[in-house]
């Protein structure tokens, strides 16, 4: 068994929630038997996750106009066609 030869350091860090949320936290807590901090340690990992997935998704595609391979579609044309084919479909 290969054992890592780097330990993970934890940073303490304050986080100021309303009192909402921290009795839901709180709540949470309690329910599924996990600390709090676990649980702000699991929301704050997948929303950065999410959050790089959404930001390299953003600059794929901008890059995909920048070079002309995605031509940008205009918004208000776009939803005239959704309008009509939906108006299309309650006449159907």
């Amino acid at each position: 068994m290969t054992v890592s030869q780097h330990a993970s350091k934890l940073t303490i860090m304050v986080v100021h929630l309303r009192p909402e949320t921290e009795s839901r936290l709180q709540e949470l807590a309690a329910t599924t038997g996990r600390a709090p901090d676990e649980l702000v340690e699991d929301a704050m990992t997948g929303y950065l996750a999410e959050l790089t997935q959404v930001s390299n998704m953003l600059d794929g595609r901008y890059d995909d106009v920048k070079s002309g391979r995605v031509q940008p579609v205009d918004g208000e044309e776009a939803f005239g066609r959704l309008r009509q084919k939906s108006q299309d479909r309650r006449r159907s």
